[in-house]
């Protein structure tokens, strides 16, 4: 006699956040980028000389070509890299139907690398390959490294990065838009913009926050620092 206990479903403890969803990847670059790069460059034009409507509208223009820009990437990044899965998924079911014994033998292989025993393996690759639909999958699971049935989207790749970055670049534009008349204020909500999105970043991957939060201000502020240095040096060379 079967218990409850047998036919009832495993309970689920735990659950784990979408890490293929391929949103945040490009988003977290999307604001770090925008963050860092716009801050760089709000810096590089108050070091060459330049004035509060110049830099507003520096900035303006970086914070657009680089949404465009990083949209742009994001989406034929991702397209092509599933164009290029979708091919080898291609000659992955064309090996099926024209070599399925070497593929059953193949799958086999596979599992008994895993530590299943020679004999459930070869019967667990038999059963799988019984469904054609079941074994294309196993194989470019197993073979490729992928999922082809969740695949990440290079609309929300874009979409993720163009209004991330979009963000990011906006934060050390505030000040200027407020009617800031030096580097100071950009500077100092530039830093702690970093630091929070160094934190968040961290707490996403569960890495200490000052890890994340030092690090990524110890690299705008290095980037900062470079382009102000070479605007100045620019500024003064033109003047």
């Amino acid at each position: 006699m079967t218990t409850s206990a047998e036919t009832s479903p495993p309970e689920m403890h735990h659950a784990h956040r979408d890490v293929t969803g391929g949103w945040l990847r490009p988003a977290t670059f999307g604001v770090m980028d925008g963050l860092v790069s716009n801050l760089a460059l709000v810096a590089g034009v108050v070091g060459g000389g330049a004035g509060g409507h110049t830099v507003v509208v520096t900035g303006l223009a970086g914070l657009v070509a680089g949404a465009c820009s990083m949209a742009t990437g994001e989406f034929t990044s991702v397209s092509s890299q599933n164009e290029l899965t979708q091919k080898e998924i291609a000659v992955e079911r064309r090996e099926l139907e024209v070599h399925p014994q070497e593929e059953l033998a193949e799958l086999t292989r596979t599992f008994e690398a895993r530590g299943v025993r020679p004999e459930l393996a070869a019967k667990v690759a038999r059963d799988l390959s019984a469904d054609d639909e079941v074994v294309w999958r196993v194989h470019v699971r197993e073979e490729l490294g992928v999922d082809p049935d969740d695949l990440p989207s290079p609309r929300v790749a874009a979409g993720s990065s163009f209004v991330a970055f979009a963000v990011g670049a906006l934060i050390p534009l505030l000040p200027f838009l407020l009617g800031a008349a030096s580097v100071l204020p950009a500077l100092a909500v530039g830093a702690i913009a970093l630091v929070g999105t160094g934190a968040l970043t961290a707490r996403l991957t569960s890495r200490p926050l000052w890890y994340g939060g030092s690090r990524q201000l110890v690299l705008g502020g290095l980037s900062a620092a470079v382009t102000y240095g070479v605007g100045l040096l620019v500024g003064v060379g033109l003047s």
